[in-house]
């Protein structure tokens, strides 16, 4: 496990509601491919936070790498909102776009 996986893992130790962590240590998993971490990661850190979207895509992505499709496009659906409400079009877009990636090979 990598340095920075384990100094992250401290970190949610000693403030488990640590947003800035808990999506460091998802991007970190994401890098090694542990798509169901990835999945735990996030989840746990958009309870706490409010995010502009960029976690719903990252999220969709992970779920989609595992064979949840159904819930990867939920995840994108939230991640174009959240998109829209912080100002961020071409975001939303690439959401829309994933979604119907997704659609096109049910």
């Amino acid at each position: 496990m990598s340095e920075r996986i384990e100094a992250l893992r401290r970190m949610l130790e000693k403030n488990p509601d640590d947003p800035r962590a808990r999506f460091g240590l998802a991007a970190e998993y994401e890098k090694a491919g542990r798509w169901h971490d990835v999945v735990e990661q996030l989840t746990a850190y958009l309870a706490v936070a409010d995010d502009e979207g960029n976690a719903w895509g990252r999220l969709g992505r992970a779920l989609r790498e595992i064979g949840r499709e159904e819930e990867a496009r939920d995840a994108y659906r939230k991640g174009i909102e959240a998109a829209a409400r912080h100002g961020h079009p071409s975001m939303a877009a690439e959401f829309q776009e994933a979604i119907d990636e997704l659609n096109e090979l049910a």
